[in-house]
């Protein structure tokens, strides 16, 4: 059996859980002697720079300019024609939901992974995107879905009308090699922070997090907050920031490797995610796996991820976020208590069941 996979995520995204998730499951099959193949060319993607299992790949991470990832898209999208037409292939899973491949794949099948519904659930955000569109027809075109958590299932149910039992369930797992607790040279961090990591888009609820820590931070000048990855702050943050008079207590700091990602965790005294919705959640693995105690929103797939082993608020009320973020920075016990359910709680999740999970799903669709 050979597998196919395109170059779509690849050609957008840098780093990020939908890029992981293919990378962690290539990275399998590879060691597993498994048949596949990524069409792809030009990436800019730090999952892959350094795999040995994808050849003849250029790389342009020093390279900056506007429309760089609408161009290597359309510069890599001729080499997944090509493998395409070629059909040297049993089955195909595209890497996001661009259908463009359904005029070259013949009569050979694809699954189709869905890692969210975001567009459909916060469709404000995406009035120019054929996202949703392009996933509600490869939807009902795949042999097979795949739904990264139960929440996202019931979503792809709720929104297309799919028969259950075209959907099979499979977790995603943690990537975090954690090491020694060694320092990371030049990143100085405050004592103590709350850590916050990833993009700020509306129903990541990031602003109405802020105004519920404010107060306590005013409180407590010696607490801060950091946020890793995503963008740099906008004007409207900024001007939010000074407005609740924190402005000197919230940090962005850039993700450029795994290492600093591993120890912001570790250095965390707690990680938060106040997602309105999030289709699986991995960063919440990533903490369990630092050791760092986790807080997150009672909502969508978050308490599917974290069970037992997390602090939860309403992400609609900022008394309730506040109030828990509250019991978890002054409580060292629950924070102990915490940090030893999340380790239990990982052994739950591996890219090893995912990866063994999804060649079954292949193996059955051919």
């Amino acid at each position: 059996m050979k597998v196919l996979y395109d170059h779509q995520i690849f050609s957008n995204q840098v780093y990020g859980g939908v890029s992981r998730h293919f990378y962690e499951i290539m990275n399998h099959l590879s060691k597993c002697g498994e048949d596949f193949e990524l069409s792809l060319r030009y990436s800019n993607n730090l999952y892959i720079k350094n795999s040995s299992f994808i050849k003849n790949k250029t790389f342009f991470e020093q390279v900056h300019f506007r429309g760089k990832y609408r161009l290597l898209n359309f510069i890599n999208k001729p080499c997944s024609v090509k493998r395409l037409k070629k059909g040297d292939f049993d089955i195909f899973h595209p890497t996001y939901c661009d259908p463009y491949f359904l005029d070259y794949i013949g009569n050979k099948p694809f699954v189709l992974t869905i890692h969210d519904m975001i567009p459909e659930l916060f469709p404000m955000m995406f009035s120019k995107d054929k996202t949703p569109e392009w996933k509600k027809l490869l939807a009902s075109r795949a042999a097979k879905i795949i739904a990264v958590s139960e929440s996202t299932k019931r979503d792809i149910i709720k929104f297309y009308g799919i028969d259950d039992q075209k959907i099979e369930v499979i977790y995603n797992g943690n990537s975090l090699n954690v090491g020694p607790d060694t320092e990371v040279s030049n990143l100085k961090l405050p004592e103590k922070y709350l850590l916050y990591i990833g993009d700020r888009h509306i129903y990541k609820n990031f602003i109405d997090f802020i105004i519920a820590v404010a107060p306590e931070l005013t409180l407590n000048k010696n607490l801060n907050i950091i946020c890793g990855g995503g963008k740099k702050f906008t004007q409207k943050e900024t001007e939010l920031f000074k407005r609740l008079n924190i402005s000197n207590q919230v940090y962005h700091y850039p993700i450029v490797n795994d290492e600093i990602m591993a120890h912001l965790y570790k250095k965390a005294i707690a990680f938060i995610s106040p997602s309105l919705y999030e289709g699986f959640g991995i960063p919440i693995l990533e903490a369990f796996a630092c050791g760092c105690p986790v807080i997150v929103s009672n909502s969508s797939s978050l308490p599917e991820v974290a069970g037992d082993a997390a602090a939860y608020f309403d992400p609609y009320d900022t008394v309730s976020m506040s109030e828990t973020v509250r019991k978890v920075t002054n409580n060292e016990d629950l924070r102990k208590e915490l940090k030893k359910k999340g380790f239990k709680r990982l052994k739950m999740f591996s890219w090893e069941k995912t990866a063994e999970q999804t060649k079954l799903v292949y193996r059955n669709c051919v």
